[in-house]
């Protein structure tokens, strides 16, 4: 069976489509067939933004992924930049329709990086939210984070929501250029708190290997 990652972040515009650019290239580097696949993106006028840097940057790896159009790499596509609950008016969605979508680009990879919306507890209908998804998929996540005033919250209640719900997971910090005060105000923290812990931008290598261990245990 292919291996799935399933990429969330703690909130939303945190990063996780720059750190899923990331893996595709640390994972292909590792010889693998990467697959990527956003099964919902909200805020679509025209073609989705997301899903298409992603599919964009796994063709660079697997040009057999040329095959596919962009309408499979992205299943369910609502103009309104919301919640999915929000964005298609409180209908319920039907998961079976993101499977389907899941056997066609495994047939061309090894293992696919599956890309969330918004974080975890995102609602996507009456019935489910995104933390949802990564036990659907069976999937372990990968968990991105940012470096700003208040990082520490919100990293562990992502956290312990991923560990209350039992799911398998990897997490990192996704620092840029203006978190000036992460060093002295959260970086502390983390050093006393996690060993290891991660960097996205510093150590994607060492991540792509900790969730091909965690998909391995």
């Amino acid at each position: 069976m292919t291996k799935r990652i399933f990429i969330t972040a703690t909130n939303t515009n945190i990063g996780k489509t720059y750190t899923s650019q990331l893996l595709i290239k640390a994972l292909s580097h590792l010889g693998l067939r990467v697959g990527v696949y956003k099964p919902i993106e909200t805020g679509v006028t025209s073609i989705p933004s997301d899903g298409n840097l992603l599919y964009q940057s796994a063709l660079i790896y697997n040009p057999s992924l040329a095959s596919l159009s962009i309408n499979d790499i992205v299943t369910l596509q609502y103009p309104l930049p919301a919640a999915p609950f929000v964005a298609n008016g409180g209908k319920a969605i039907d998961f079976n329709l993101f499977e389907k979508a899941l056997e066609k680009i495994e047939a061309l990879c090894d293992i696919v990086i599956i890309e969330g919306a918004g974080g975890l507890m995102v609602p996507i209908d009456e019935e489910s939210m995104m933390i949802d998804l990564p036990r659907f998929f069976n999937a372990t996540t990968l968990l991105v984070s940012h470096c700003r005033l208040g990082c520490i919250n919100d990293t562990l209640l992502s956290i312990k929501a991923l560990q209350d719900a039992d799911l398998p997971f990897v997490w990192g910090l996704n620092c840029q250029s203006d978190d000036s005060s992460f060093e002295a105000t959260s970086l502390p923290y983390f050093q006393h708190r996690f060993d290891p812990f991660y960097r996205i931008d510093k150590d994607i290598d060492a991540i792509a290997q900790a969730l091909l261990d965690t998909i391995t245990l």
